[in-house]
């Protein structure tokens, strides 16, 4: 009985130590992200770094096992950058950082987030390539990188994402030819318009998709 007895006690010390890792880790993440935004209307005030677990702070959702699933912060007058530490939410569904003024380049590190369903960034200030390592995101369903400042070819990496529902590339400055295949094949056209350097869709075998972004 005593044997019984420690042992479900150091069952419940090692649960009770596996979510301050886990809080620990997400919540210095989101707590990186927040360094790095001015937030003039304090809609990130309830981020406390001290507490263990970020589940309870405002915007963030977590699930049963207190891991962050969705990030809502969109709308919210944000201006700064997205930091690499965000590609440490595992277990991320939804990164909603829409309609605000966030400048900088899409971190290569969000190609870590294997459960992400959606990344919406439109509507922002964001600068430089779309990262390849968006490939990785093999549960992708939207992606809404429209109204920003986007260069450089859209990578073929994402024709390999079989979820992949919805892409919004338009009004950037993305180069080269439009993806045909997987996915692509049922994006409507208009979603990839006022790229003034994006040609038409790739001709298979005919032409190279890099085309016009030297």
């Amino acid at each position: 009985m005593a044997g019984c007895l420690r042992f479900f006690i150091a069952a419940v010390i090692l649960s009770v130590v596996g979510l301050e890792v886990n809080g620990n880790s997400e919540g210095d993440a989101l707590s990186a992200l927040r360094r790095s935004l001015y937030d003039p209307d304090k809609v990130l005030q309830s981020w406390d770094p001290n507490l263990v677990n970020p589940c309870t702070w405002f915007h963030i959702t977590c699930n049963q096992d207190n891991r962050v699933t969705r990030l809502d912060l969109g709308n919210s007058n944000l201006s700064g950058h997205l930091v690499p530490e965000l590609g440490k939410l595992e277990h991320l569904q939804y990164l909603e950082l829409y309609k605000n003024n966030i400048q900088g380049t899409i971190p290569v590190e969000l190609g870590n987030l294997k459960s992400l369903i959606s990344l919406d960034l439109y509507n922002n200030n964001i600068s430089g390539i779309i990262p390849p390592s968006l490939g990785k995101l093999k549960s992708l369903v939207f992606l809404r990188l429209n109204d920003n400042q986007l260069t450089g070819p859209i990578p073929r990496e994402l024709t390999g994402i079989s979820s992949l529902k919805v892409v919004d590339v338009s009004k950037n400055n993305l180069c080269g030819t439009i993806p045909t295949s997987g996915p692509f094949e049922h994006i409507p056209l208009n979603n990839f318009e006022d790229n003034p350097r994006l040609e038409g869709p790739e001709l298979q075998g005919l032409a190279s998709y890099d085309t016009n972004c030297s």
